[in-house]
């Protein structure tokens, strides 16, 4: 049984979150920890406010999207949101839920990942999606950013050429250039308003974010 202050987090879905959340992560991934998930729950339950969806499915689907941990320089990693969604169906049939929410579940979940390139159809999927994404922009998707970095041993920059105006970007050599090889893309493609509305305002700050760090580094600050 989970500590009772994690289940409670999930309210409204405390009972839910008892029987899901062991099966949440599997990995020791920081950036894939139990605080992302709650933070993807709490982006998921704003946005679920504003535009509706099941709440329950939405839930499911935000505590086992990450079921099954694959690294970012894995070969599989484009297949994480996949392998993650079967595990779900699994866990999900052996607990009795029936095949059209298991289903609902396991669409968002195949679909909330940026590698998969899948289009979400739902509206839970859809604010899966975007959930998941906010959690990739703003401050603390610079904090993951350069933690994940940490972790496959990369570089925070070139130190001759940080801007990459004469190479090309190199996000697993370099952390910041995964900004403009990945990050500074997502808030294009967000899949609700409420979503969007808020990506606008974590994109801004991402970008403030880069602007100093570049500042710094190079020297110009005061």
């Amino acid at each position: 049984m989970p500590p009772e202050d994690i289940v409670t987090a999930f309210a409204p879905f405390e009972t839910l979150a008892a029987t899901l959340i062991g099966h949440a992560t599997e990995s020791d991934d920081g950036s894939h920890d139990i605080a992302h998930i709650l933070r993807v729950f709490r982006n998921a339950m704003r946005i679920h406010a504003a535009e509706g969806g099941d709440g329950r499915l939405l839930a499911a689907a935000v505590l086992l999207h990450d079921c099954v941990a694959v690294e970012k320089d894995s070969p599989l990693r484009a297949q994480a949101s996949k392998l993650a969604a079967d595990k779900a169906r699994g866990i999900l049939a052996d607990l009795g839920w029936m095949a059209a929410e298991i289903e609902a579940v396991t669409h968002a979940i195949e679909t909330h990942s940026f590698s998969a390139g899948l289009p979400p159809v739902s509206l839970e999927a859809k604010i899966l999606q975007d959930a998941d994404r906010l959690d990739a922009i703003g401050m603390v998707g610079a904090a993951r950013c350069f933690y994940v970095a940490g972790r496959m041993r990369s570089a925070l920059y070139d130190p001759f050429d940080p801007r990459a105006e004469a190479r090309a970007l190199d996000d697993r050599r370099f952390a910041i250039d995964h900004f403009a090889a990945k990050l500074f893309k997502l808030a294009d493609g967000f899949q609700t308003a409420t979503g969007q509305a808020l990506a606008a305002d974590r994109h801004r700050r991402l970008e403030t974010f880069l602007d100093l760090f570049l500042d710094e580094i190079q020297g110009l600050s005061g």
